[in-house]
């Protein structure tokens, strides 16, 4: 009886010693993990160039260890997508989101919460691109993939829901996104308390919602409950503080109350520029909206130098093609048009129109915009034909995108 149970006992042992052996082999070396940490510190940095040498050097040796069909090669390469994504750069992160997409669903299987992840990054990029439409089904089949293998009130439920709400919202489908924002808040304050920073970006979204309707005083009331949470979690001086003021201050613009605006932009300004630094992509959207607010209060000069000054931020640090610049340039140009500096104006146009359509694609609702400015541009100068044939293509990528959002 004693041999017996010697003789289990070393085989338990050795049952024991061979999973920790397998364990090993299938952890993260420490050169890898160390590789990610600095992807990581890069990437928040938004030092994006050498964050992608580092990322591919990782995935590289993931793919070395693990081979190319792994799990940990499918989040590598969502790592690097999101790089590319977050630089404008959508025709390079796509097939990377597509490749860690079929690796998970092929390992994982097509249920899998990691597959659902997959679906909703690629969903967002699609939004970024303007692809309502195919981002939709991917957003509606990760919520059911979530709902299903976590249940129906998980945060990250809560976050697929939030993501199709802004497809909606985009799509101007107020309706069908006010249910899907209010079902999002009231899982993130059931799950995660009514104080929590997810609830502050429910209430965020879902004041949005409200001012893109003109519904102000509902928004109002849950941007400041949004700005109190953040005050209270993160202290007075962080970041995310900033975006509550700016959000708070952008809706007073839009209701005329430029001198409850101006403090919040400013002060929003300052704590981004002490704890991001002057350079950084958020100092760039604050400056360019302190620029149109002084814009509007017809203070040209300061609006003018301002925008210069955005503009310049943006092209440093996320580079002279990425949506963010085409913004700054539009909104140059809007000014200088506004000044009668035609000249200076229709070059910016003109190049915000060429990035648009580069990374964006010739039918995406930005390009519309682009056209448009500059077919009133044409106009204001008298230049009647070449106005009328800007008019016309801004139109039809209008008209096609209502026909993609009504009729499909």
């Amino acid at each position: 009886m004693k041999r017996i149970r010697t003789i289990l006992i070393i085989l338990f042992s050795l049952l024991l010693l061979s999973n920790a052996v397998v364990y090993s082999e299938k952890s993260i070396p420490e050169e890898i993990e160390q590789l990610e940490r600095k992807v990581e510190e890069l990437h928040s940095q938004k030092i994006y160039s050498e964050a992608i040498k580092y990322q591919q050097k990782a995935l590289s040796l993931l793919e070395k260890k693990f081979g190319p069909n792994h799990p940990e090669v499918a989040t590598s390469l969502s790592t690097m997508a999101d790089l590319y994504k977050d630089q404008g750069q959508y025709k390079q992160a796509e097939p990377l989101y597509e490749r860690a997409l079929g690796i998970r669903e092929k390992t994982l299987g097509p249920d899998h919460p990691d597959v659902a992840t997959s679906l909703n990054n690629l969903a967002v990029l699609y939004y970024h691109q303007g692809q309502y439409k195919q981002a939709e089904p991917l957003c509606e089949r990760a919520l059911d993939i979530r709902k299903k293998t976590l249940g129906p009130d998980h945060p990250e439920v809560a976050t697929s829901l939030s993501t199709l709400a802004v497809l909606y919202n985009k799509q101007g489908q107020y309706k069908q996104a006010e249910p899907l924002y209010e079902r999002a808040l009231g899982i993130r304050e059931k799950t995660l308390g009514p104080d929590h920073p997810n609830v502050a970006t429910s209430l965020n979204n879902l004041a949005v919602l409200y001012r893109n309707q003109g519904q102000y005083s509902r928004a109002e009331s849950l941007y400041e409950r949004a700005l109190d949470i953040i005050e209270n979690i993160q202290g007075p001086d962080h970041p995310d503080v900033a975006t509550s003021l700016n959000n708070l201050a952008v809706l007073y613009d839009k209701q005329g109350q430029y001198s409850r605006a101006e403090p919040l932009y400013r002060r929003s300004l300052e704590i981004r520029e002490e704890t991001l630094g002057a350079d950084h992509p958020h100092v760039a959207e604050s400056l360019s909206n302190l620029a149109f607010h002084y814009w509007f209060k017809g203070l040209y000069s300061q609006a003018k130098s301002l925008y210069r000054r955005s503009l310049e931020i943006s092209e440093e640090a996320l580079g002279a093609n990425h949506p963010t610049v085409a913004d700054s340039l539009n909104k140059l140009g809007l000014l200088y048009s506004s000044l009668g500096l035609y000249s200076q104006a229709e070059t910016l146009y003109k190049r915000s129109l060429a990035i648009r359509e580069e990374v964006l694609g010739t039918d995406h609702p930005e390009v519309s915009a682009s056209l448009n400015n500059l077919a009133d541009h044409y106009t204001k100068q008298g230049l009647y034909s070449q106005a009328e044939t800007l008019y016309k293509r801004s139109q039809a990528i209008i008209e096609e995108a209502l026909a993609r959002v009504y009729y499909a």
